[in-house]
């Protein structure tokens, strides 16, 4: 149906260019299918309403039986071609095939299904009465004008077309006005997602009351009100094809609001300005050009005291759930302002003004995104121009989101401490835990010195003292040989016991600073069994920044070697504004991450306890670690 509408629309369209004003021909194409248009978007998602069919057969009559019967009339008298006044004529009584589905089209909105069958009566009315006016208008005279020849060949003489007309009329005002009354009646028994839908018709229905009546006085000066009004009538089907596929249905609130808000603004300033007009001719005279200038002037001051009142007690009328809402809310920040209420309520707070409980704040941390930026629908928290946070919801949150919108709006302030709140534990709760693990470390690391030595070092060191005391029993006994035998075991397990001690130093600062950390970082250069290329000007920093420099790229290289399988080193350290960074990259098969009990994540923990940050780039091919350590010169 919508494609025979376009066919038959274009068709109008080509046999009467030229021969009427090209702003009818284009409206009446946009009128036919933009109503079936609608109607095709109703259909098909609610095929058992049969409000988007009736849209359909409205767009498809208009353009099959009134336009296109138009269009060949015009192009017949241009042209000699034969039957031109009957198709006028056909075109002229398309009416009765339109008026009684439009009528029982807002008898049925938005559900679809009548109020009672006594409703059928407008229904009826509506018929009979576009037969009979419409009867009595095409079969008389009377409608001799609207022929292109000026003449209708289809006259019934002695036909009382006069009462036909005034009878056919006053049958289609009276099932005009039982629609509206039908609208009235469903509204009072609707609930709330109903009166929503009737409140957007009606929103059009009073701009269509307010433009058509004095569209015949002002069309024949002003062309540009012919648009108006086709806009306008256009607009109903629109609307009925929003309400019913149910599209922000909870903005209709705000738009009723904001134009009646409007239009009392314009009313009041134009009545300032006819006010300041009067008096300021009165002191300085009418010809005077400060009349004009500061009657303007008055009006540019006034303007936004006179419409943040208006909208306060216009909104308060037509929008009192966004106000309550908005009121809430707000209430809520002062109590948060003054103490009496914690921030992270904010989130249930949203949750009953909204209706949803799904509603969910998704918190930005520093140098990431909340979880919920990439889910669709997702509405953003602004403060100071900076996203600080996402909400996310059910259909609720959809169906309102402006509403949604202006709450959110209300409660940023909220939303932002919530978060740096959120944020500050996440921090503490990090820094206990690492605090924990690096206690838990030293504490094993203490049970293996004491453990090594005890077992180790401190058994050699008992055993060289017994065998050089029996070294000391042979030489008294001059026996030389044997003495000798027994110091050099000695001198071997000194050896052993230096190599032992040595491993537990592992992990102490190494000596090796004393020289300076360039010095320190070379000489574990030359120690590491792969090539690895040294970059610094770094000599000395504090004592804590270098020991912990030296582990960073110690630990780094060890991973390079053993895990890496990486085949050269490049090792860098650099001082910048009080921090020492060091770059430690290797060529190796990367994936490396600070995994729980991991070498790199016990050089996060140390660089924690020092105040620094350890950063980890790690793809598929090479890693990068980077240790950002702040140092005192």
């Amino acid at each position: 149906m919508l494609g025979a509408t376009v066919l038959a629309e274009f068709g109008a369209v080509a046999l009467s260019w030229g021969l009427e004003p090209w702003t009818d021909s284009a409206l009446y194409l946009m009128f036919s299918i933009g109503i079936a248009g609608a109607g095709a978007l109703v259909a098909s998602a609610h095929p058992r309403n049969a409000i988007g069919w009736l849209m359909l057969w409205l767009g498809a009559s208009n353009a099959v039986l009134t336009d296109l019967p138009q269009g060949y009339g015009l192009r017949a008298h241009d042209r000699g071609w034969p039957a031109g006044a009957t198709a006028e004529w056909l075109s002229g009584t398309s009416v009765v095939a339109q008026m009684t589905p439009t009528i029982l089209m807002f008898l049925l909105f938005p559900t679809g299904r009548m109020l009672g069958r006594r409703w059928n009566l407008v229904t009826s009315a509506g018929l009979i009465g576009s037969l009979v006016g419409v009867g009595g208008y095409m079969l008389s005279d009377r409608s001799d004008g609207d022929f292109v020849g000026g003449s209708n060949p289809l006259v019934v003489d002695g036909l009382p077309s006069a009462p036909m007309w005034v009878v056919g009329n006053v049958l289609i005002v009276t099932a005009l006005v039982g629609a509206a009354a039908s609208l009235v009646v469903r509204f009072r028994r609707a609930g709330s997602v109903e009166r929503q839908q009737i409140k957007l018709l009606s929103v059009v229905a009073a701009l269509s009351v307010v433009v058509l009546p004095i569209s015949p006085f002002l069309s024949a000066h002003h062309p540009w009100v012919r648009v108006l009004v086709a806009l306008v009538v256009l607009g109903q089907p629109i609307a009925i094809c929003v309400a019913i596929l149910r599209h922000r249905l909870y903005d209709i609130d705000r738009v009723i609001s904001r134009t009646v808000s409007y239009s009392v603004v314009t009313a009041v300033l134009l009545g300032v300005y006819g006010l300041t007009v009067v008096a300021l001719g009165a002191l300085v005279g009418r010809s005077s050009a400060w009349v004009t200038a500061g009657a303007t002037l008055v009006v540019a001051a006034a303007f936004r005291p006179v419409r943040a009142r208006a909208q306060a007690i216009i909104d308060r009328r037509f929008d009192r759930s966004r106000v309550d809402a908005i009121g809430l809310v707000e209430a809520f920040v002062d109590d948060v302002r003054a103490g009496r209420a914690a921030p992270e309520r904010v989130e249930q707070v949203l949750r009953d003004v909204t209706g949803d409980p799904s509603l969910t704040i998704h918190h930005r941390r520093e140098g990431s995104a909340a979880a919920a930026d990439a889910a669709a629908g997702a509405i953003p928290v602004r403060r100071g121009g900076a996203v600080v946070a996402t909400i996310t919801g059910g259909s609720a949150l959809a169906e309102r989101r402006s509403l949604v919108g202006d709450v959110v709006e209300a409660a940023a302030m909220a939303v932002e401490i919530a978060g740096l709140r959120a944020e500050l534990r996440h921090q503490l709760d990090e820094v206990e835990a690492s605090r924990a693990r690096l206690v838990l470390v030293a504490d094993e690391e203490r049970r293996r010195l004491e453990r090594d030595l005890h077992d180790g070092a401190q058994q050699r060191l008992v055993s060289i003292g017994l065998a050089l005391r029996h070294a000391q029993h042979q030489m008294r006994r001059d026996d030389h040989s044997d003495a000798s035998r027994t110091l050099d075991g000695a001198v071997a397990e000194i050896a052993v016991a230096i190599d032992e001690l040595r491993e537990l130093a592992n992990g102490l600062r190494p000596s090796s600073l004393d020289a300076g950390l360039g010095s320190a970082l070379r000489d574990l250069a030359k120690r590491a069994p792969l090539p690895v290329t040294v970059d610094t000007a770094v000599d000395r920093v504090d004592a804590d920044a270098e020991t912990t420099a030296y582990f960073v790229a110690s630990e780094a290289i060890t991973n390079a070697v053993k895990h890496a399988h990486a085949t050269r080193v490049l090792l860098r350290a650099d001082r910048h504004d009080g921090t020492l960074v060091v770059h430690v990259a290797d060529d190796g098969i990367g994936g490396a991450t600070p995994r729980g009990g991991s070498g790199l994540r016990g050089l996060a923990d140390r660089l924690a306890a020092v105040g620094g940050t350890l950063t980890i780039d790690s793809g598929r091919a090479g890693t990068t670690v980077i240790a950002s350590i702040p140092c005192e010169s």
